[in-house]
């Protein structure tokens, strides 16, 4: 694999704007009926940049949110964004390669488009693309997703053939979006939780948690997965210290192998790592 791009960061970057508005068929780099489906209300973007982001939005939401308010919002969530960024390198050790895309959608055309899709209901990531539903300010809750939703697009950009299981993708971005507001570990309600569905014998094997997605586990089952996936997370950060799991990542994607970087960083395999979280969350 080759090795990870080094980028110049500068923490008081200025957002350049663009003027004109896009198709997001040039947006997106989208193609045939794929870019026919992302289309905005009126079918054209305007574009704006930060320092690692290309944020394109719906220009119907300048009438619909008013040009002053949605304008605040575009450079609200690129500021957020560039924040998460640096916290993304500082824990993680992530640092994407190349600019990330960010679609702001017209609330109405998002919530056609992306309902039931997303585990939020505000943004997911998508197809190479991190969703935004339009507004006129970054709720705390928005820029929890905003942190959430950058660890799958750093995932994608460091290495985009490869599928991470879930356990691993959604329980480091859960465990990041927790780090947004100082949260390190479970909470006493979480832990209580899963020691209830301990010993109903309802926790997920690891062999299910590994699947590429939660997408196709039930309401229940997913919240479920999430849960465990950041709590095995938080364990592993615990017990090794924060620092290993920038360590772990790196293992991973440099030999793509989950179970080579498990025995290299923490000398374990995913197996005793199920066991170690159950046995101390009993």
């Amino acid at each position: 694999m080759r090795s990870k791009p080094v980028i110049a960061w500068r923490r008081t970057s200025p957002i350049r704007w663009a003027s004109g508005a896009l198709a997001l068929l040039l947006v997106t780099g989208l193609s045939g009926a794929a870019a026919a489906r992302d289309r905005g209300a009126d079918g054209k973007f305007e574009k704006r940049e930060s320092s690692h982001f290309v944020l394109y939005q719906d220009v119907d939401i300048d009438e619909s949110g008013g040009l002053r308010g949605s304008r605040r919002f575009e450079q609200q969530v690129l500021d957020e964004l560039e924040r998460a960024y640096d916290r993304l390198d500082d824990l993680l050790g992530l640092r994407p390669g190349r600019r990330i895309d960010v679609i702001v959608y017209d609330p109405s055309i998002f919530d056609a488009q992306f309902a039931g899709r997303f585990r939020f209901a505000a943004a997911g990531f998508y197809n190479g693309v991190i969703a935004i539903r339009g507004d006129v300010v970054v709720s705390h809750q928005l820029a929890r997703v905003l942190h959430h939703e950058l660890v799958h697009a750093a995932f994608d950009a460091a290495s985009p053939s490869m599928i991470l299981p879930a356990w691993m993708n959604e329980g480091v971005a859960e465990w990041f979006e927790a780090r947004a507001t100082s949260k390190r570990q479970l909470s006493a309600g979480e832990q209580g939780y899963l020691l209830r569905a301990a010993n109903a014998g309802m926790l997920l094997p690891i062999d299910s948690l590994s699947a590429p997605s939660f997408a196709g586990f039930g309401p229940e089952a997913a919240s479920l997965a999430y849960l465990q996936s950041y709590g095995m997370i938080a364990w592993l950060s615990q017990n090794f210290g924060e620092k290993s799991l920038a360590r772990f990542i790196e293992a991973v994607l440099r030999s793509r192998s989950i179970e080579r970087a498990m025995s290299r960083i923490y000398r374990m395999s995913v197996y005793d790592l199920e066991d170690r979280f159950m046995a101390e969350l009993s």
